[in-house]
């Protein structure tokens, strides 16, 4: 169980399969293998060893996913960290990560140049072109051997970091070894029905989690992989009916844009066997609209990064809608009650699992590990409940629950109601400070193009239809567009904090 030589033995059995295809690039297994042995084999060569770190600040490109297998083969250990931060917030991860060898290309150089302070070992490498203090990538693989030394490499190796975030607070890398990825590749590769014969698009960013659940059964069967720089509804479409796409994953955003892009048409999905949404609740109002264009594919998965996850499987979508489904083979669930027992079929609680992929523990913090593992299962912050057939239901956040005037107030329950006027795109309500009930609910929203509904209609139509009192939105503020990250996901942090500014001690 580990995946050092998955991109060999592809190479060996099925050189000429089609592996991966990155806008006009269209590379075999022969040619992949190729890419990844030279690049390992030039990482080697600016000092990489066994277990050291190698930090990419990439958006989507071949030598990011290259690097993934390359560090594999050499049991380094990738850290993939986004390329939309800014200097500050990147620091403090290349300080806690200590890497080798960062990785950055024309659009991200400065940044780690400014940010590399904190690392004065590493190797600056640069993949195209190379600005003053950083190596030419071109270069190193051209003086590179074709295949590196090798190395032992065993299940339990570490093999990857993924940082939560970098913004703010202490950064938190959760570690996921050789044998997590392999059971990535062998779980998902059994959920979504891939075989060797699929194609599996995938347009967000790939320094994220949630693109493994697609990348490694993909490339564990030795399916094919397209990858696009960046997501757009319009470009996905295409691309989907000319490569005859067979699995899709996208963030409910993404499922969004998709349905109301102009070119979009069923007949042009119609290849399509398997699409899933993940990173954040898909609202029943929007997959009504895509079971209703694409009957039979949709999946759902809920999980952490740190090694849990439920799937809504699309022989259950319909039975179980407003579900996120069941764990998988050789997993196990609990919702547990605040005093630790656990709590009846349709009681809500907090979710905890355990699982083969559950993380061996945060990256050099012992404190959050053992604040986030408890006895063998991972405690998640997540609310939810449990029907008598065992599927879950989330309910929230425990953190973005609302507390008005003693009474627990579930933004989800009221995001469900706002997604369903004719107006409004998307939404996320959040708690803002108020004087008399401590906490009141508030929306945020994202209006069709060319919608003129005002906020305060659209309140008064949200309040008329919660399904109680404490449920009715104080405000509702109109958004151009919701803050995000480059996975996708709506960051409501940035929409809730500037209210709460000076506000904590009051509440």
């Amino acid at each position: 169980m580990k995946i050092d030589r998955i991109i060999e033995r592809h190479a060996r059995y099925r050189p000429d399969h089609a592996a991966v295809v990155f806008g006009e690039s269209r590379l075999s297994w022969r040619d992949c293998h190729a890419r990844v042995s030279r690049l390992a084999a030039a990482l080697q060569a600016q000092g990489v060893a066994k277990g050291e770190r190698v930090a990419t600040v990439l958006p989507n490109c071949l030598e990011l996913l290259d690097c993934y297998w390359a560090c594999a083969q050499i049991g380094a250990v990738m850290v993939p960290l986004s390329p939309l931060l800014t200097a500050h917030g990147l620091r403090s991860l290349l300080a806690d990560a200590g890497p080798r060898v960062v990785l950055a290309d024309a659009g991200t150089a400065a940044v780690v140049r400014d940010a590399c302070d904190v690392v004065p070992t590493a190797v600056a490498v640069c993949t195209d072109g190379a600005p003053s203090g950083f190596s030419a990538l071109s270069a190193l693989l051209a003086n590179a051997a074709e295949t590196p030394v090798p190395v032992a490499v065993s299940p339990d190796d570490l093999y990857n970091i993924m940082y939560t975030s970098g913004t703010t607070g202490m950064p938190k890398g959760i570690m996921h070894t050789q044998r997590i990825r392999a059971h990535y590749g062998t779980l998902f590769a059994n959920a979504w029905r891939l075989r060797p014969e699929s194609v599996v698009l995938h347009t967000g960013a790939i320094v994220f989690n949630g693109a493994m659940v697609t990348l490694f059964p993909c490339f564990l069967q030795g399916a094919t992989y397209v990858l696009h720089k960046q997501f757009d509804a319009a470009a996905l479409i295409e691309t989907v009916a000319r490569e005859q796409v067979t699995h899709l994953m996208l963030v409910p955003s993404q499922i969004i844009a998709v349905l109301d892009a102009p070119n979009f048409a069923a007949e042009k999905l119609a290849s399509v066997e398997m699409l899933l949404s993940l990173g954040a609740p898909l609202h029943v109002e929007h997959k009504n609209r895509l079971e209703a264009a694409l009957p039979g594919r949709f999946h759902e998965l809920y999980g952490l990064t740190e090694g849990f996850v439920t799937i809504l499987d699309k022989a259950d979508a319909q039975r179980k809608r407003g579900s996120v489904g069941v764990p998988p083979a050789f997993s196990e669930m609990r919702i547990v009650r605040e005093d630790g027992s656990d709590a009846a079929p349709g009681e809500v609680g907090e979710i905890a699992g355990h699982s083969p992929l559950l993380m061996p523990g945060y990256y050099r913090r012992d404190d959050l590990t053992a604040a986030a593992i408890r006895d063998g299962w991972l405690y998640t912050g997540d609310l939810g409940y449990v029907d008598d057939e065992g599927f879950l239901f989330l309910v929230d956040r425990k953190k973005d629950m609302i507390d008005s005037g003693g009474v627990k107030v579930y933004p989800r329950d009221v995001e469900e109601v706002v997604v369903r006027h004719p107006d409004i795109v998307e939404c996320s309500v959040f708690g803002i400070p108020d004087d008399k009930w401590g906490e009141a609910p508030v929306a945020a929203v994202v209006l069709r193009t060319g919608a003129t509904a005002d906020a305060e209609a659209l309140r008064t139509w949200i309040n008329e239809r919660v399904g109680a009192r404490y449920q009715r939105v104080s405000r509702v503020i109109v958004y151009a567009g919701f803050p995000r990250n480059a996975a996708g996901k709506i960051l409501k942090r940035e929409m809730r904090d500037p209210f709460w500014v000076g506000r904590e001690t009051k509440i």
